[in-house]
């Protein structure tokens, strides 16, 4: 297993270009939520990290054999999350080969997928992820952990992760809003400096897949 995933980031390190995608998902939920936040946070992370993804993200659907093809895939919505026997063969085929499965909750996804985490990966329990975590520390700081992007019922905000062979396969962001946050400024008319912050953090978690 372990010599699966790093035969996968080794193909990803000679690409001229990596592809990241946005998860179609089935159960209702608005999968195709903030259309602007992957670009934008492509732009961000290829000019200010030395990232060389390809511009236009794909999309694709957790049952597809295309899955594998990207070493980065997100997911958001505010809705229902349902994945079938297949989905949930393929995703979990995904994380333990070497994938990457970021999460982010638009506000009212947190019921539904927190069931179908547990059913891609039944012996794996989310873990929140302390402010020490490497994913926090490089290129750009976060003492102090998640940082907040939208408020929605004056929770705080909080990274999950599940592991594999000590190694952070999905990342589930809470109460943060993050793709929000990536979206065109227009969009949510967020304050530069909190837009800023939320690309920061999303430069954070692709710089975190492409160098571990």
């Amino acid at each position: 297993m372990k010599k699966s995933w790093m035969l996968l980031l080794l193909i990803y390190s000679f690409c001229p270009a990596q592809e990241i995608a946005l998860l179609k998902y089935s159960g209702g939920g608005d999968w195709y939520a903030n259309p602007t936040s992957l670009p934008n946070l492509i732009k961000f992370s290829n000019q200010n990290i030395n990232t060389r993804i390809k511009m236009k993200p794909g999309v694709v659907e957790p049952s597809s054999p295309d899955l594998l093809s990207y070493p980065f895939v997100h997911m958001t919505g505010h809705g229902n999350v349902v994945f079938s026997d297949s989905d949930v063969i393929n995703l979990r085929n995904y994380l333990t080969s070497g994938g990457f499965l970021h999460i982010d909750d638009n506000y009212g996804m947190d019921e539904f997928i927190r069931k179908e985490i547990k059913k891609i990966m039944p012996n794996a329990d989310l873990v929140e992820l302390p402010a020490s975590h490497p994913i926090f520390q490089k290129p750009y700081p976060f003492p102090g952990g998640i940082p907040k992007i939208h408020e929605h019922d004056g929770k705080r905000p909080q990274a999950f992760g599940i592991f594999v062979e000590q190694r952070l396969v999905l990342l589930y962001t809470y109460e943060t809003d993050l793709g929000d946050g990536w979206e065109d400024a227009e969009v949510h008319h967020d304050p530069a400096e909190v837009r800023l912050k939320a690309l920061k953090m999303g430069a954070n978690i692709l710089n975190y897949i492409f160098n571990n």
